[in-house]
């Protein structure tokens, strides 16, 4: 498979959270978030596991565990069934790698 360029798959709208699938294997899926200051993803639960690497910007993500201030070169693993959710302080993209589902 050839490389991918994160940047060129980047688009943010005002109105609304981006989301562009990547990557999607029978092991795992690549997903690129872009979320503009004040987007969010409502904390909520999924039945796969995600690792999310914050490309760019700040905010917060929320896990079972707590919710987290992330910016640029954060990891944050939310496993399966968990609760996760994100907002935007700024601009912030955001790579997550899952489970397949």
């Amino acid at each position: 498979m050839k490389p991918i360029r994160l940047s060129e798959h980047v688009e943010f709208r005002s109105s609304e959270r981006t989301k562009k699938m990547l990557i999607r294997t029978p092991t795992f899926n690549a997903m690129q978030i872009c979320l503009d200051a004040g987007q969010e993803i409502p904390p909520h639960p999924e039945d796969y596991s995600v690792l999310f690497y914050v490309i760019g910007g700040n905010g917060t993500i929320t896990t079972a565990e707590g919710a987290w201030d992330v910016q640029a070169d954060d990891i944050v693993l939310v496993g399966k069934g968990e609760v996760r959710g994100i907002v935007a302080k700024t601009r912030m993209r955001v790579l997550g790698i899952q489970e397949p589902h």
